[in-house]
């Protein structure tokens, strides 16, 4: 086998053997905290006639930046020029000392927030770790052409990550492994450097289609198949409009993202728990009250949100998630008087959601 080589930093003769460098970056990798790393190439031709599929059926919904960037996202070498692989990353997030999350979503006066959100923003977490990666990488070999992501560009990176051997995309389209469920972020370094790429993960879904069963809007229309238009996260997190009123009452006290698909999947039993400092529970997040949540001030939004992925939504929308989680509570004079107090609010798409709520309401004992 004749391994591929580079020539190392100018004040050094010998070749650099690529082998011995991808060893050293895995294990680079587990010393800055991520729990595996893997090694793939750019062809993506598979995954990219799924993507190109996936949008000509429209099923991004209003995610117009799904279709703004052409083939980049399924061509690393259109995104980083001179791309030859990419490093893939995983980092575990299930923050241990959360509050249950089925006590939360059967609890319906208190706010459902996806796991992922409750700590920092994970997009800085990785990048800056990525970077210390590259840093590794550089001390080693010289300056070489990269580019780190985390959900951060147009990048497959799923698809990538399960090139890598990190694990498998299953039927609710989320990447799993069979050593750690799927409670974890993906990131990736771009990179020039000829290095030896990883067996891809192998697929164990089997006959089990428990999250297409469970997803409260159906949206997994299919194994494999994903019809934003229909998720609970994209209702709640990327729509900027009003939501569809077939979706507000599926959607329950589910105030940021949607967790369902996760908790039914029988490979989660395997899932760790998180031991990163910045993925623990902020702010009490984890199981708020509603009517709590919706008295924030946009002031109080933006002070409890710092640092968290869950301030991109913007506060308006952030009411209006909270207004349809009020909508969906038990009636009560403290629900009753939080809806009144917004009744009138400055924002025409809150108070459209506040007066459904509202009239949820009337006429009703759901105490």
């Amino acid at each position: 086998m004749i391994m591929p080589v580079i020539k190392a930093p100018a004040e050094c003769d010998s070749p650099l053997d690529m082998t011995a460098l991808a060893g050293d970056i895995k294990r680079w990798g587990s010393d800055l905290g991520f729990q595996q790393t893997g090694i793939a190439d750019t062809q993506l031709d598979e995954a990219e006639a799924h993507l190109m599929n996936w949008l000509k059926a429209e099923r991004h919904g209003e995610m117009s930046y799904m279709a703004r960037h052409g083939r980049k996202r399924s061509q690393p070498a259109l995104l980083q020029p001179g791309t030859l692989r990419i490093i893939s990353v995983r980092m575990d997030y299930l923050p241990p000392m959360a509050a249950d999350a089925d006590t939360v979503l059967n609890d319906a006066r208190l706010g459902y927030i996806s796991r992922y959100a409750l700590g920092r923003d994970y997009h800085k977490v990785l990048r800056k770790r990525l970077q210390k990666l590259a840093e590794r990488i550089t001390a080693r070999v010289g300056s070489f052409n990269y580019r780190a992501f985390s959900d951060s560009a147009p990048v497959l990176e799923k698809a990538l990550a399960e090139k890598a051997g990190l694990g498998w995309i299953g039927k609710h389209t989320n990447l799993l492994n069979s050593k750690a469920g799927s409670w974890f972020f993906l990131g990736e370094l771009y990179t020039d450097l000829p290095l030896p790429i990883d067996a891809p993960a192998e697929n164990h879904c089997g006959t089990c289609q428990a999250c297409i069963d469970v997803c409260p809007t159906q949206a997994i229309i299919g194994p494999y198949q994903l019809d934003a238009r229909r998720c609970i996260s994209y209702h709640t997190i990327e729509l900027r409009g009003a939501i569809p009123l077939e979706f507000r009452h599926l959607i329950g006290n589910r105030v940021y993202g949607c967790d369902d698909c996760q908790l039914v999947c029988p490979w989660n039993r395997f899932a760790r728990p998180s031991g990163e400092p910045d993925f623990m529970p902020r702010t009490g997040l984890d199981a708020p009250q509603l009517v709590e949540l919706f008295a924030w001030s946009e002031a109080e939004f933006l002070r409890r949100t710092e640092g968290s992925a869950i301030r991109r939504i913007g506060y308006e929308c952030w009411l209006r998630n909270v207004a349809v989680g009020l909508g969906n509570a038990p009636t009560s004079p403290q629900v009753i008087a939080a809806l009144q107090a917004r009744l009138d609010d400055l924002s025409a798409l809150v108070r459209e959601h506040v007066q459904w709520a509202w009239e949820q309401h009337q006429g009703h004992d759901r105490h």
